[in-house]
């Protein structure tokens, strides 16, 4: 099991600062894999305080270059001599409102493996494209794209989490069912692109508006390895309740 939270354009670096502490005290001892994605101006920061715990950092997004004349940008490689050990690629909103491509996001896959971070490659279709019966269809091109090319070696790095798009941000939540059907598609997918074994060893995260509430329907799901959390993350004690939610799946 795995949670991460996703603290997107929330959190200047003092606030950033108490709530890592805040989450790391009310967390405590866990079996459970935990991180959190802070904006990139506290990374240095919220790594210093979480040395030792069991909460990890992560970053929202990476560069899909190395180095060079990219204003702006940042590398794995800085992310990791920041303290990052994980790194959201091709969340819904990179590839919406900021022009993330399948092949920008295959290219930054490569990068953030390249630097020994794990990728958190999201995928997810729109409401539209549910609504007319094309959701596996769009999640499977996603995937297409991103593992192309990709040994099974390098797909055992990956983690994938399904953001239904419909349900980020909206206070919509896919149905247990629901979040089940298309976490077995993807393991499925997986399976014919590599082999069975393969697939059941990547972990596959939930990432539409999971919190207290409806977490341990969601994590008793057998493909649900996870979560990928946004607004709960932000609230140290609704975290701390989806953390231990995974403890008990």
């Amino acid at each position: 099991m795995l949670i991460a939270g996703n603290w997107k354009l929330n959190t200047d670096l003092g606030e950033a600062i108490a709530l890592a502490r805040a989450v790391a005290e009310t967390i405590g001892e866990t079996g459970v894999d935990v991180a959190v994605c802070p904006p990139f101006a506290a990374l240095d920061a919220v790594f210093g305080v979480l040395r030792g715990s069991r909460v990890r950092v992560g970053a929202q997004d990476v560069s899909a270059e190395d180095e060079g004349a990219f204003t702006g940008d940042v590398s794995a490689r800085m992310l990791r001599s920041v303290g990052c050990a994980y790194v959201l690629v091709g969340h819904s909103e990179r590839r919406s409102a900021r022009g993330d491509t399948d092949e920008v996001v295959a290219r930054k896959l490569t990068r953030a493996l390249g630097a020994g971070l794990t990728p958190v490659l999201c995928v997810g279709e729109t409401l539209d494209q549910r609504r007319s019966g094309a959701e596996v269809v769009v999640v499977e091109a996603q995937l297409d794209a991103a593992f192309a090319g990709r040994s099974a070696e390098d797909a055992r790095a990956i983690v994938v989490a399904y953001e239904p798009v419909w349900a980020i941000g909206t206070g919509e939540t896919a149905t247990s069912e629901q979040a089940q059907a298309m976490h077995a598609a993807i393991r499925a997918w997986l399976a014919r692109r590599f082999d069975a074994g393969t697939a059941r060893g990547i972990s596959l995260l939930y990432g539409g508006s999971m919190n207290a509430a409806n977490a341990a329907s969601l994590l008793a799901q057998p493909d649900v390895d996870g979560g990928l959390i946004g607004g709960a993350s932000l609230k140290p004690d609704a975290f701390a309740a989806i953390v231990r939610a995974a403890e008990a799946a």
